[in-house]
């Protein structure tokens, strides 16, 4: 196998972190990237196939015609919709190609959506655990199912960053959206506990304090990192902490903390959309407290 005429990629979504990925892969060479979103046939459609001609993506018309010679498939949908785009696929694979399902979503899913493909494409349950951004295909990932082993050296021949996770399809996910509960918890609390001290004029004096309790943490660098990717990415966040749910839930446990954080993120992301709170987003954590503060009466 060349690498750079091989392997065909093509990525069912075209958001975010399928055009990050598709554009750090065709740096490594592959010279065949197709993708395909359900947004393509309407208006909204046209930014995605836009950035897609900037490193020379082909933009499918259908799923069928999208997966029709493709050796790897990158699932990078919405978390609600990760079944919904494998059924799309299912009746149109050929020659067993493998789906790598890079999705946000319980290790439930991941293991319904594998029985799906199975006999069709070899599933891998794949857990972005970083940013996408700057590392785009590099950024570090983890792998788990029984083809997990076989793909690796491939994907380490394409320069991605990835570690198996032994056991069945699903352990990646498991770890993923359990991890998602600290770290999405805490950006919620993060918020809340800033908004609240910056409301009361207190907001230095409540970082002092809590380097009392976490010397080591820089609590005014995480105000500006959190409160920023909420802003950005709220309502992405949301959803995934929703599947974070149904996570525990699978395990036996009530997602008591996770449900106000579903919340949480999701006010944030609404409010994030506001053209007074954007305008904030590179002015640290002060700026953007006062912008939401103010927005959040209108939303």
């Amino acid at each position: 196998m060349t690498r750079r005429n091989t392997p065909r990629v093509t990525f069912i979504g075209f958001g975010e972190a399928g055009q990050a990925i598709a554009s750090g892969l065709r740096e490594t060479g592959i010279e065949q990237i197709t993708a395909w979103d359900i947004l393509f046939p309407d208006s909204a459609g046209a930014k995605l196939k836009s950035a897609g001609k900037q490193f020379s993506v082909r933009a499918a018309s259908s799923a069928a015609d999208a997966v029709h010679d493709a050796d790897i498939i990158i699932s990078a949908v919405t978390a609600a919709s990760s079944l919904e785009a494998a059924k799309s696929v299912e009746p149109h694979l050929k020659g067993n190609p493998y789906y790598l399902d890079i999705n946000s979503v319980s290790p439930g899913r991941k293991q319904e959506t594998a029985r799906l493909l199975d006999g069709k494409a070899r599933y891998v349950d794949v857990a972005v655990i970083a940013p996408i951004h700057p590392a785009r295909h590099r950024t570090p990932m983890l792998i788990a199912g029984p083809h997990a082993e076989a793909i690796m050296p491939l994907l380490e021949e394409l320069d991605m960053k990835l570690k198996i996770v032994p056991g069945e399809t699903g352990k990646a996910a498991a770890i993923k959206m359990i991890r998602s509960v600290m770290i999405k918890g805490l950006e919620a609390l993060t918020l809340e506990c800033y908004l609240a001290a910056s409301r009361a004029g207190l907001l230095d004096e409540v970082l002092v304090s809590m380097k009392n309790n976490y010397p080591t943490l820089d609590f005014a660098a995480m105000g500006d990192y959190n409160i920023e990717r909420m802003a950005n990415h709220g309502e992405r966040r949301a959803a995934e902490m929703e599947e974070s749910a149904v996570t525990l839930r699978e395990l036996g446990l009530e997602p008591l903390m996770v449900e106000a954080t579903v919340a949480r993120q999701r006010e944030m992301g609404r409010i994030g959309k506001d053209a007074s709170v954007r305008a904030t987003l590179n002015d640290g954590r002060a700026a953007m407290l006062n912008a939401i503060s103010a927005a959040k009466g209108k939303h």
